[in-house]
């Protein structure tokens, strides 16, 4: 249970941890360097980020303060490692399969199996659906639901699951990351801004002209009533 939802970039840093904690215990915990590195993967991320050593650090001193994280001593190099599963309470199915929602996104439980195999590996897809199924339905005096089933796409056959640390998920079709709905493509609002910009421009202009000219201008109403009977402003 934590107190309060975790941003995009603590997401990141304690998915990070929790993944190089089972997948390369040799170099466990992590330096700053490493984490930012493991935060910055061009792989197993969804998104890619680019996250720097002051926000990594940020992220982690906040993480430290809601018990996810803590520092370990006795080394030249602070290092890091994560507190998941004895803040949260949850077996270690339970948060191998949250780590990898915070890492990757939502995905579907066969997905989750599959990606999950360098984590911990699962008997079947049922044995998945059922840690998700309980994560799900986590009672409120332990904190209530951890991830939540989003409702199927256009197209797809199997259901996907998100992690709710984050916050409450968008679930709406369009959905594509927990915690927020989707983010339209990198540009497309200033795109969007400059067309109704230019099209309130040109509006005016006509208005203008057809001021000067001493007509109204032609809604696409008028414009149709014309075009199916253009007799009837010759009357």
């Amino acid at each position: 249970m934590i107190a309060r939802p975790l941003t995009l970039i603590e997401a990141r840093v304690l998915g990070t941890l929790m993944e190089k904690a089972r997948t390369v215990p040799d170099t466990y915990p992590l330096s700053l360097n490493l984490v930012v590195t493991g935060c910055n993967q061009k792989t197993s991320r969804e998104p890619v980020m680019n996250v720097t050593e002051a926000q990594a650090q940020e992220a982690l001193d906040d993480l430290k303060a809601l018990n996810l994280v803590f520092e370990s001593h006795g080394s030249r190099v602070a290092r890091y490692e994560h507190n998941f599963q004895r803040a949260i309470g949850v077996p270690e199915q339970s948060a191998v399969l949250l780590g990898l929602l915070l890492l990757r996104g939502p995905q579907t439980a066969g997905e989750l199996r599959i990606n999950t195999e360098r984590w911990y590996r699962f008997a079947d897809i049922s044995s998945v659906e059922g840690f998700l199924d309980e994560l799900a339905e986590r009672p409120e005096d332990k904190g209530g639901a951890l991830v939540a089933r989003l409702p199927r796409t256009p197209g797809t056959r199997e259901d996907r699951w998100a992690q709710l640390l984050c916050g409450p998920v968008a679930l709406d079709a369009g959905s594509t990351s927990s915690g927020t709905s989707a983010a339209p493509p990198d540009g497309q609002e200033a795109r969007i801004a400059a067309l109704e910009a230019g099209l309130a421009a040109l509006r005016a202009t006509v208005e203008r002209l057809c001021a000067e000219l001493g007509v109204s201008p032609a809604g696409p109403e008028d414009a149709a009533a014309h075009a199916t009977n253009p007799a009837s402003e010759e009357t």
